[in-house]
């Protein structure tokens, strides 16, 4: 069973942030030639990256709700200039909305099990993929969805 992880995405208000965001990355990536992948880099190591890796995606936290995914390539550890350990989190840059949860704040990234992940909303049916992202975060909210 694939395993996941979270992560807020700091600076990004909407999912259109986060995929403006993206869409400008690999806008630069393409004109520098690099490979077009979304990678992200944090601190820690996962240990359990085998699991991760077996179908595993990162999952963005977004105004304190579970908002969207993006699916898992690779893990990769190095060394920074200062020769810090860090780790590069390689996703594939399609960044797809699942149904909303709320989740509260934490630093750095966590795991998150199969049966905890939120469902995307293309599953959730096309009408609630269709509607605006404010109007789905307040019904969230309201304790509608």
């Amino acid at each position: 069973m694939a395993l996941h992880l979270m992560k807020l995405a700091v600076g990004c208000d909407s999912i259109k942030d986060l995929q403006d965001f993206l869409r400008e990355r690999m806008r630069k990536a393409k004109e520098q030639g690099l490979p077009r992948k979304h990678i992200h880099i944090t601190r820690m190591t996962p240990k359990r990256d085998e699991e991760l890796l077996d179908g595993g995606s990162l999952y963005w936290v977004i105004k304190g709700q579970i908002a969207a995914r993006e699916k898992l390539l690779a893990i990769e550890s190095f060394r920074d200039k200062a020769g810090i350990s860090r780790c590069r989190i390689v996703m594939e840059p399609k960044v797809i909305t699942v149904t909303p949860r709320p989740m509260r704040a934490f630093q750095g990234w966590r795991y998150l099990s199969a049966s905890d992940a939120p469902a995307d909303l293309g599953q959730a049916g096309k009408g609630l993929a269709a509607m605006p992202e404010p109007l789905r975060r307040e019904l969230r909210e309201l304790g509608l969805l």
